[in-house]
């Protein structure tokens, strides 16, 4: 079974910047795919930046030019870097594999921006 733990989160003011991580105890972790995804209440997890083992990335629109998505094959750990947050980017960030999640998800990690 895939542990997935984040980390990373907190409590900032809007415009400020945080770098989440996520270490994964997968042995396949270079060949996979690895996203970050984000829920709020009431509402499904979207996806907002994926890093596939072929080195690309991608990200939601609403993130692009403001998130940075990398990740390090050797510790498998992948890493979400968050400049000029917004209040909207308020939500639980999760990691997780793409295009198709593992069922186990990790506890996630809270980012709140807030004034």
């Amino acid at each position: 079974q895939v542990q997935l733990v984040e980390s990373g989160g907190g409590l900032v003011q809007p415009g400020s910047s945080l770098r989440l991580s996520c270490a994964a105890s997968t042995t396949i972790f270079s060949i996979v795919g690895m996203g970050w995804y984000r829920q709020t209440p009431g509402n499904q997890r979207e996806l907002v930046a994926s890093s596939m083992s072929d080195g690309s990335t991608n990200y939601a629109d609403s993130v692009k030019g403001r998130f940075t998505i990398s990740r390090d094959n050797a510790k498998h750990t992948v890493y979400l870097q968050m400049n000029s947050l917004k209040p909207e980017d308020t939500a639980v960030y999760y990691c997780n594999t793409v295009p198709t999640p593992f069922q186990s998800w990790g506890q996630g990690t809270q980012v709140t921006v807030s004034s």
